[in-house]
C-alpha cells in the first residue's frame, strides 16, 4: 500500500514536468516526461550530459515505446525476445521523435523493463519515461539511494524508495538492425 502511494506521487510529479529518481535493474535512474522538452533539458543539465548523446526511454510495454520508433518485423522479433528485461535496444527513430531524445542519432534507445517498481511507475504515468543513470556525466552510476542524494540533493523533485534488480550495473545496449552489442552489461 505504501509503495502504491510513492508510485502515485512520483507519477504526478512527472506529469507536472518534474524529475524523479528510482531504482532500476542495476543502477538508480533519473526520469522525466519524454514529451516535456523543458524537463528533459533540466535533467541533462543536472547530469552535465550533452543533448547530442541522446537518452534511453524505459517503459512497461512495447506499446508505450512504439510511437517513438519505426522497426521491421525482424527487428521487433529480435527485440521482443529480450523484453521485458535488462536489454536496451537502439531502434530507428520516427521522424517525429524529438532531438532531445535521440540526440544527433537516427535511432532511439528503448527498454521494456521487468523491474516491477519502474513498470508500475510507467503504467501510472501513462507512458514511457526518459531513464538515464543517476550520476553526473563521467562519474559512476548510483547504486544506493544515498549516492543519488549526494549527486543531486534538492535538485531532484522526488526519490522513489525501493531496491535495485539483479543486475550489477547498467543495462546492455544492442543495435536492433544488426543485433551487435554496443555497450556490455
Amino acid at each position: 500500500m505504501m509503495m502504491n502511494w510513492h508510485i502515485k506521487r512520483a507519477a504526478a510529479i512527472l506529469q507536472q514536468g518534474g524529475i524523479v529518481a528510482y531504482p532500476t535493474e542495476g543502477v538508480w535512474g533519473l526520469g522525466c516526461d519524454p514529451g516535456n522538452a523543458e524537463a528533459v533539458l533540466r535533467l541533462l543539465a543536472l547530469k552535465h550530459r550533452p543533448w547530442q548523446k541522446g537518452l534511453i526511454l524505459i517503459a512497461a510495454s512495447y506499446e508505450q515505446v512504439a510511437p517513438f520508433v519505426t522497426a521491421t518485423p525482424a527487428m521487433l522479433k529480435r527485440v521482443r525476445a529480450t523484453w521485458p528485461g535488462p536489454v536496451t535496444w537502439l531502434l530507428p527513430a520516427m521522424e517525429s521523435t524529438p532531438p532531445w531524445l535521440r540526440g544527433t542519432h537516427h535511432s532511439v534507445a528503448l527498454r521494456v523493463t521487468a523491474h516491477p517498481l519502474v513498470a508500475a511507475l510507467c503504467r501510472r504515468f501513462g507512458g514511457a519515461l526518459v531513464s538515464t543513470s543517476a550520476n553526473l556525466s563521467g562519474r559512476p552510476a548510483a547504486r544506493r539511494r544515498l549516492q543519488v542524494q549526494r549527486y543531486f540533493g534538492a535538485d531532484l523533485d522526488y526519490i522513489v524508495p525501493g531496491s535495485l534488480g539483479g543486475q550489477h550495473g547498467t543495462t546492455e545496449i544492442r543495435d536492433a538492425r544488426s543485433g551487435n552489442v554496443i555497450r556490455a552489461a
